[in-house]
């Protein structure tokens, strides 16, 4: 059973920065799709930055040229730097991974950006 665990979740104020991280363990496969997704309250969850096993990141509009999605294959993590934070980008961040045909998800981490 792949396990997620994420971690860097936080409190800061508009304009500043903070790293999310999650380490995935127990599968037996490589992980197609590493991800990062965020839901606000009140709000549907959404995608933020995925980042393939073959070929580019993709990240959300609402977040280029703010937040980098990197991943470690050795070291099956996966992580999100985010840079000029805002407001709206308070909410609880989840990773993702897919495992051959099935999807992974962590617990959350809360990131809490203050005006």
């Amino acid at each position: 059973q792949v396990q997620l665990v994420e971690s860097g979740g936080g409190l800061v104020q508009a304009g500043g920065s903070l790293r999310l991280s999650c380490t995935a363990s127990g599968s037996t496969l490589s992980f197609r799709v590493m991800a990062w997704y965020r839901q606000a309250p009140g709000m549907q969850r959404e995608l933020v930055a995925l980042s393939p096993s073959v070929g580019s990141a993709t990240y959300a509009d609402f977040v280029k040229g703010r937040f980098t999605i990197s991943r470690d294959n050795a070291k099956n993590t996966v992580d999100l730097q985010m840079k000029s934070l805002k407001p709206e980008d308070t909410a609880v961040y989840y990773c993702k991974v897919v495992a051959g045909v099935m999807d992974y998800w962590g617990k959350g981490t809360l990131v809490t950006v203050s005006s």
